[in-house]
């Protein structure tokens, strides 16, 4: 069985609707699209260990079924440069989920390679209730949040489709090389697209699936951040 397919019939027998983003990240990159290098401390010692072999600076996360949002909850910290400051953010992340979610049940926190800035675009996945699995393209951050600019397809795709899906936001020339800028790698985007469709048509029982950010770069990207929601 490919590992995604371990990853969410695990997650079912345990009862979860969410899968952790360890899991999220597993499953995506397993079918090829790159991420962020993680793994998930149980202890400071480890937090620091793992920081050491994935590469300062990195970036911590909560690691719970319980939290969804974890930046509300101050289960976030970013640009971690030196082994002091990942020391106490595992501290500080620990204590902070403690008192704000006191069930919540702690896996561990996550030890992230940090990404360099690049351009921030989303890639969605939702299970349309008429018409299956549909792929969503967007810039991310606030140009999602405010502008809704973002374009659909339903899955599968052809790299066709990735391609129009690209060139139909409106935001498309920060991907092209604004105001001197590099233009990203859109072959990459492309391929991303194309499996995240791949993904929604073999696996049905995912519901929803977000990468966001995802950093686009004059040569490939990476996804920072991933959630899938299963139905």
């Amino acid at each position: 069985m490919p590992k995604g397919r371990e990853i969410i019939q695990g997650a079912i027998s345990e009862g979860r609707k969410v899968l952790l983003e360890p899991e999220a990240k597993a499953l995506i990159a397993d079918y090829g699209i790159p991420v962020t290098r993680v793994k998930v401390a149980k202890t400071e010692e480890e937090a620091v260990q793992f920081a050491r072999e994935i590469g300062l600076p990195v970036v911590l996360k909560i690691v719970s079924p319980d939290v969804l949002h974890k930046s509300d909850v101050g289960g976030v910290k970013v640009n971690l440069k030196t082994e002091e400051e990942v020391r106490r953010a595992y501290r500080e992340i620990i204590e902070s989920v403690k008192s704000k979610v006191p069930n919540a049940r702690i896996v561990g926190v996550l030890i992230q390679e940090f990404a360099p800035a690049g351009v921030e675009v989303i890639i969605g996945l939702i299970k349309d209730p008429q018409f299956g699995p549909t792929v969503m393209f967007g810039l991310g951050g606030v140009f999602v949040e405010v502008f809704r600019d973002v374009s659909f397809r339903v899955a599968p795709l052809t790299e066709r489709d990735a391609e129009e899906m690209i060139s139909e936001i409106k935001g498309r020339k920060l991907l092209e090389g604004y105001r001197g800028m590099e233009p990203v790698d859109k072959k990459a985007l492309v391929d991303a697209l194309v499996k995240v469709g791949q993904i929604g048509v073999e696996n049905p029982e995912i519901k929803e699936m977000d990468l966001n950010p995802v950093m686009a770069y004059p040569s490939g990207l990476k996804v920072v951040d991933a959630r899938v929601i299963l139905g």
